[in-house]
């Protein structure tokens, strides 16, 4: 039996919401890194536009290495529609520290002319860009046990930890980054002390996890991933996290939702997991949008 040809093409647009809502993370500078099979990525101000006619009005778009945190300042000025997020990407932070144990693949690690720049300067960097006008948030920054050893962990940590200083500093929003990290995330957040609006992205943790960030204020976006069949644990979190403490993303070139998952993800996908959040929520489509555009305005303010 012939194996059946992957579909590499962009998904078509959903229906659109009945109100408006914020995609609070995504990667615009990356779309073209998911091309693939000859289909072309839609350029940047296709994307834009169709994101709109489908509901999701604005979005956070996130620069994590030096390149794309200086993208980000080209294309939020660019376009009225995006603010900003900027940060050293914790599995960037040891490549600059000359202490990757392991690189992005799980195998040597894979350095670029960006991590000629030391730890501590890209950091300084970063900290210069997210004064810029239209930066809403420090991201994403955090933990990565699942692509890193001893000797990149220390590191990880400190570079975390500059992040959180950083954007107490600014009185920005925090956007974390946490794989397989769970708790040593809070333990770092518990004692450094949280910034008052601080996000998981993507939020991968369970229940208790969600019982946690409750008890915290921390806030909890929901990506892709919760419209998988197998994760109901996920799930189980979001019907757990505090209604006024959910927020939505796409992490968009990657974790497309339901029903495309493996083919290429932009903001204009964001309805399908506002459609899972009010599944889950057992609310209406148009309490979901509500309260998740209420929550995105507290932690991002309005542009």
């Amino acid at each position: 039996m012939a194996r059946k040809e992957r579909d590499y093409s962009w998904p078509p647009a959903p229906e659109a919401l009945p109100l408006p809502v914020t995609d609070n993370h995504t990667h615009l500078e990356s779309l073209g890194d998911v091309a693939r099979g000859g289909v072309a990525a839609p350029n940047i101000d296709e994307v834009i536009a169709l994101s709109k006619s489908v509901g999701v009005a604005r979005m956070v778009q996130v620069g994590c290495d030096l390149d794309s945190a200086r993208a980000t300042i080209s294309l939020i000025e660019a376009h009225a529609e995006l603010a900003g997020a900027v940060a050293i990407h914790p599995n960037e932070a040891p490549l600059h520290a000359r202490t990757a144990d392991l690189g992005p693949d799980g195998l040597e690690p894979h350095y670029m002319a960006r991590h000629e720049v030391s730890l501590d300067d890209a950091i300084a960097e970063i900290g210069r860009l997210a004064r810029h006008l239209g930066i809403v948030a420090i991201g994403e920054t955090g933990l990565d046990w699942f692509r890193t050893g001893p000797q990149g962990r220390v590191t990880q940590i400190e570079s975390f930890r500059a992040h959180i200083a950083l954007a107490r500093e600014l009185g920005l929003a925090l956007q974390i980054h946490d794989r397989d990290a769970h708790a040593d995330v809070i333990d770092v957040l518990r004692r450094d002390g949280a910034p008052e609006r601080t996000v998981f992205h993507c939020f991968s943790g369970d229940a208790e996890m969600a019982r946690v960030a409750n008890e915290h204020g921390w806030f909890m976006s929901f990506a892709g991933p919760v419209t998988f069949g197998a994760n109901e644990g996920l799930r189980d979190a979001l019907r757990t996290a505090d209604q006024g403490l959910i927020l939505v993303e796409t992490d968009a070139p990657y974790l497309t939702p339901h029903p495309f998952r493996g083919r290429p993800n932009a903001p204009y996908l964001t309805p399908h997991t506002v459609r899972k959040i009010a599944e889950v929520k057992d609310v209406s489509l148009e309490e979901a949008c509500t309260f998740i555009e209420t929550n995105t305005q507290r932690v991002y303010g309005t542009w």
